[in-house]
C-alpha cells in the first residue's frame, strides 16, 4: 500500500515533528503507511531577517501573514505533491469532524495543510488553496494543532494504521452517536465495581447494554448528534428503557 504523503507548512517544524513521531503514528510512518513532513515557510520568505508578517492595511490589532512566504510554499509543496489538495486552517473554514476524517481516509489524495498564523493569513493567499478547515468554534495561536488534529484522524482510518482495525468502527461518532463506557481489570476499583453484564459473557446481553449507553450518553451529552442519527425502531425502544430494564 502507498504511503499516505502530508506535507504541513508551518513556522514551527518543531511543533509537528514530536507528535508525528511518537506512538501510533510513528509507528505508522515506520511501516511505511504514512509520511508527513514539515516544511518551514520561513524559508521562503525574502530578505536577511525573513520576514512573514507585515501590518494590516487599514489599521488594526495584531499582525497579518504575508502572502509572499505562503504562496512560495504552496507551490513548492504542488511540485513536490502533484494532485495535492491543500487545505488552510482557519477558524472559516469547514469544521474538522469524522464525517470529513472518514471521506478523507477513504480517498486518502497526498495534503498541503497550510497552518495559518498572526490576526490571520492575507487573503489573497486564499485563490492558492482547494478548501479551509477549522477545529471548532474556537481561536488558536496557530493552525499547527488543527492539522495535527487532522492527521491523526485521518491516518488512524487508514488500513494497517490501527493495530485491531475495528478499533475504528465502534468510536464515538461513528454512527451519530457518542460511545459506550469502558472497563478493564480489576473487577472492583475503590468500591466500584464493574457492570456484571460486562462480566456475564453473554454477548447478546453485552451489545444490548452497550447500545442503551451509547443512546443515553448521546441524549444527556449532545442531543444535537441524537437528532440526526439514523435509529431503528430497537433504538428508540432502548432510548425509553431504564437501565434495570435491559
Amino acid at each position: 500500500m502507498r504511503a499516505w504523503h502530508v506535507d504541513v507548512l508551518t513556522l514551527f517544524p518543531e511543533m509537528v515533528t514530536g507528535y508525528l513521531s511518537t506512538s501510533i503514528l510513528g509507528k505508522a510512518a515506520e511501516r511505511g503507511l504514512l509520511r508527513v513532513t514539515p516544511q518551514d515557510i520561513r524559508a521562503y520568505a525574502e530578505g536577511k531577517h525573513r520576514v512573514t508578517d507585515d501590518a494590516p492595511y487599514g489599521g488594526g490589532a495584531g499582525m497579518v501573514f504575508k502572502p509572499e512566504p505562503l504562496v512560495a510554499a504552496i507551490e513548492a509543496a504542488r511540485e513536490r505533491l502533484p494532485g495535492a489538495r491543500v487545505l488552510l486552517t482557519s477558524p472559516r473554514g469547514e469544521r474538522l469532524d469524522q464525517r470529513m476524517a472518514r471521506a478523507l481516509a477513504a480517498d486518502p489524495t497526498d495534503l498541503v495543510l497550510v497552518c495559518g498564523r498572526y490576526e490571520g493569513v492575507d487573503e489573497r493567499v486564499r485563490a492558492f488553496v482547494d478548501a479551509e478547515v477549522s477545529a471548532g468554534d474556537f481561536v488558536l495561536t496557530g493552525g499547527e494543532l488543527v492539522a495535527l488534529c487532522l492527521v491523526d484522524a485521518v491516518a488512524r482510518l487508514l488500513p494497517g494504521v490501527l493495530g485491531n482495525a475495528g478499533s475504528a468502527l465502534s468510536e464515538s461518532f461513528e454512527e451519530g452517536l457518542l460511545e459506550y463506557p469502558h472497563y478493564t481489570r480489576p473487577a472492583v476499583f475503590r468500591g466500584v465495581e464493574v457492570p456484571a453484564v460486562l462480566q456475564s459473557g453473554d454477548h447478546a446481553r453485552v451489545a444490548r447494554w452497550r447500545r442503551w449507553q451509547a443512546l443515553q450518553w448521546t441524549s444527556q451529552r449532545r442531543p444535537d448528534l441524537l437528532a440526526r442519527a439514523s435509529l431503528s425502531a430497537e433504538d428508540r425502544e432502548l432510548l425509553a428503557l431504564g437501565e434495570e430494564d435491559l
